[in-house]
């Protein structure tokens, strides 16, 4: 990559090749930080923000497109004699909170001159290659705020047990399948089938005083809550087709979600009402 101060002071004496050289470089990096912010579940406002910032510090002007696939990203040097376009596809990382904020924090580093151009790219890289939480971790979390939930909405404790239990198989089955590269539709219907089938002990066996709350909680584990407030995000902020394609994505999932428990009620014969 080339230095910062080609970008910064596009009145140098560099000819007109490394100036346009330059703003290359500057348009692959912001199109590829646009792409993983979106890729690990960040807002298209975030993603705005993030990018005016490190534009402007790096000393460029920009037009972005953010589609549901791909970021299409045009940069100007400051005297707009040179320009270059990309299209970069989301890089899907899943939902990350950590990668998340890395990157946001990487956005402020750069314009409070923590960072420099080259350094932030490097950077980048590293942050991208940050391994997920520990998987088991995870799933012992998921399933007691899971349990949790069961209590908060009036389940007793030989309830929260069962929904601890239920959490536990279902969310590894998800796990297992998505680390398999299965249709991640399937693994809600999978996830969602056998968490509603061991949530149904409380029927088939009579414990607990509750066991309807702990049936209806066995599942909420799977909601995509974040693809749901993105989307709402998006609305207001006037990307309509971000909007309704994560929308969209989440209501498939829910829909999955709910062939998989109304396939539990029916393999264990639970009355409907």
């Amino acid at each position: 990559m080339m230095e910062n101060s080609a970008i910064l002071q596009p009145g140098s004496s560099r000819d007109a090749e490394a100036a346009h050289l330059t703003v290359k470089d500057a348009c692959v990096f912001l199109s590829q930080y646009a792409s993983a912010l979106l890729g690990c579940g960040a807002t298209c406002i975030r993603i705005e923000k993030n990018v005016q910032r490190m534009a402007e510090t790096i000393g460029v002007d920009y037009s972005m497109t953010i589609m549901p696939a791909t970021v299409q990203i045009t940069v100007w040097d400051k005297d707009r004699q040179h320009s270059y376009s990309n299209i970069q596809k989301i890089r899907k990382s899943g939902t990350s909170f950590n990668i998340n904020t890395q990157l946001s924090r990487l956005s402020w580093d750069l314009h409070d001159g923590r960072v420099g151009f080259g350094e932030a790219a490097g950077r980048m890289e590293r942050i991208l290659q940050t391994r997920p939480e520990n998987r088991w971790l995870v799933l012992v979390l998921a399933s007691v705020a899971n349990a949790s939930f069961c209590r908060l909405f009036g389940g007793d404790f030989i309830s929260m047990g069962i929904v601890f239990i239920a959490t536990l198989v279902g969310f590894r089955i998800r796990q297992m399948m998505l680390e398999d590269k299965i249709d991640i539709r399937l693994a809600f219907v999978c996830a969602s089938f056998v968490s509603s089938v061991i949530a149904s002990a409380g029927y088939v066996f009579g414990l607990g005083s509750t066991p309807d709350i702990a049936l209806g909680t066995s599942v909420l584990y799977l909601v995509p809550g974040v693809p749901y407030l993105n989307s709402m995000s998006d609305l207001l902020d006037g990307h309509y087709i971000s909007f309704l394609s994560r929308f969209l994505d989440a209501t498939v999932l829910t829909v999955c979600l709910s062939a998989g428990l109304c396939g539990g009620f029916l393999i264990m014969n639970l009355r409907w009402f």
